[in-house]
């Protein structure tokens, strides 16, 4: 795929950059991005077409691979690195939510408030966890690893709301 727009005003490049990252596209060279030939790449194109078009820019897409088996391979390596970077992000986000419900425990804060705030960064967690999946076609290890550490953080919100309606039910 490749992208021509204007370079003013600049959001038009940041939302085609947003919907094309948001689709796990691998970024080639300037406006030059590569995405694998599956059927959820045909609704991105429509989304692509229409804010080119708003931008008075173009979107070219072109059907392409390797032309040697090293080239191939070459491709689908940028692909998994970029599903593993983007899982080792995941992972690490991950890990902050847990240190934020251990820092919460240890100092006591059992509020519903805060269960309420707990509950929507886990929410976020999932839903980054589903288009994450969506993206892994390749099925690596830290897609596993990924969706274990979303496990754990629900395991650890359980019972973090466990403690706080302990705590509202006795103080009731």
């Amino acid at each position: 795929m490749v992208t021509r727009l204007p370079t003013e005003p600049a959001r038009h490049r940041m939302a085609v950059w947003r919907e094309l990252r948001r689709a796990g596209a691998v970024p080639l060279g300037q406006g030059t991005w590569a995405l694998p030939d599956v059927p959820a790449v045909a609704l991105l194109v429509g989304r692509l077409d229409a804010l080119a078009e708003a931008a008075a820019g173009t979107v070219l897409i072109l059907r392409a691979d390797g032309l040697r088996e090293a080239d191939r391979a070459r491709l689908a390596q940028l692909y998994d690195e970029a599903r593993q970077q983007e899982w080792a992000e995941f992972n690490a986000d991950c890990e902050k939510y847990l240190a934020e419900l251990d820092k919460e425990e240890r100092i006591g804060k059992f509020t519903l408030a805060e269960l309420e705030e707990e509950e929507q960064s886990l929410d976020r967690l999932r839903r980054w966890c589903r288009e994450l999946r969506a993206r892994d076609l390749s099925g690596n290890r830290a897609g596993t690893d990924g969706i274990a550490s979303l496990k754990r953080c629900q395991e650890r919100f359980d019972g973090y709301a466990e403690q706080v309606y302990a705590v509202l039910g006795g103080s009731a």
